[in-house]
């Protein structure tokens, strides 16, 4: 396994992330824990969760699942937590967004489900744009200094939000963000523009969620045609066919690779210069093991750009469309 910084810290975590966005919705407690068996023995030790990853009533059955299984695996202390927060858990007012109250009712809620003293990185898994930036740091300050969370970290932030933020916790001699959960992928480049410069520029580390874009780039169009039931398969019409082309030669150049698409895709993102760790979603033990391969796959970059082509000139705005 290899790891690096998260961001500007000192923090090492592994170059490829669990996400856990499918326990508790397609996967039951034991499959669940046999992906972090899995991770585990791979030298993962970086684990995404949100506390609406599974949620019942109101209870986060993915974090209910992540905690027993730090319990059972003993693997706390070897393990980089990320939860989030933002999306309501109720039908009260004060019961989602990123008011002070919310803050720190919630990470006091995933500590109950996770089982655990700490949270290694904290996120917002949304800009909040009712609640002033000195309201949400004075709460992660709290939080921080009452050695419930170690970091703070975003997702879905535009770049003018993570500049915006990260000047506001200067002015408070905060760390502020260091890390911004995106989605990032092949078919979608949009953070190119002004996301992965300005994280660069604040020493941000990028996390790219659907490395895979919902399955489109694990061979969608191939297993279309054996009949392999999957995600890919399932999001056909939305996320397959408007690319169909483009992917029908991604799939050639994998062929071509002797390598598989799910692999290309990750050893691209992992080129990046950016990207920190893509956040996987695995349904089963055995899906980590084409993305481990990743690490260690040398890929056709600019046969990759040219089927994929950047949005516009290509590179950061504003030179990506003006002269």
């Amino acid at each position: 396994m290899e790891y690096t910084s998260l961001g500007r810290t000192g923090l090492s975590v592994s170059r490829l992330c669990v996400g856990t966005m499918n326990f508790g919705w397609q996967l039951d407690e034991p499959d669940s824990h046999a992906i972090l068996d899995a991770a585990l023995d791979a030298g993962i030790n970086f684990i995404d969760t949100a506390n609406m990853y599974g949620r019942t009533d109101g209870d986060g059955l993915a974090e209910q699942f992540l905690g027993a299984w730090l319990a059972k695996s003993g693997a706390r202390d070897k393990m980089v937590v990320a939860t989030k927060v933002f999306v309501p858990m109720s039908a009260w007012p004060n019961d989602g967004g990123l008011s002070a109250r919310h803050i720190i009712a919630s990470c006091e809620a995933s500590l109950r489900r996770l089982g655990t003293d700490w949270i290694d990185l904290f996120q917002m898994h949304h800009i909040d744009r009712r609640t002033p930036w000195e309201e949400i740091w004075q709460a992660f300050e709290t939080l921080s200094f009452q050695g419930k969370i170690r970091y703070a970290g975003t997702s879905n932030f535009a770049g003018w939000h993570l500049a915006r933020a990260q000047s506001a916790a200067e002015r408070r001699h905060y760390l502020g963000i260091v890390s911004e959960q995106v989605r990032y992928n092949l078919l979608t480049r949009h953070a190119e523009l002004e996301v992965l410069p300005a994280a660069a520029a604040l020493g941000i580390g990028i996390l790219p969620y659907s490395p895979l874009h919902f399955g489109a780039l694990s061979g969608a169009l191939r297993k279309m045609r054996d009949g392999s039931p999957g995600r890919s398969v399932l999001h056909a019409p939305d996320r397959v066919e408007p690319h169909r082309a483009a992917i029908a030669r991604f799939e050639d150049l994998c062929v071509e690779l002797g390598e598989e698409p799910t692999t290309v895709a990750i050893a691209w993102l992992l080129s990046r210069p950016e990207v920190t760790a893509p956040v996987l979603g695995p349904r089963s033990a055995d899906q980590l093991e084409l993305p481990l391969r990743a690490l260690t796959t040398k890929v056709d970059l600019a046969a990759l750009e040219e089927i994929f082509p950047p949005i516009g000139k290509g590179g950061p705005s504003p030179e990506a469309w003006a002269w």
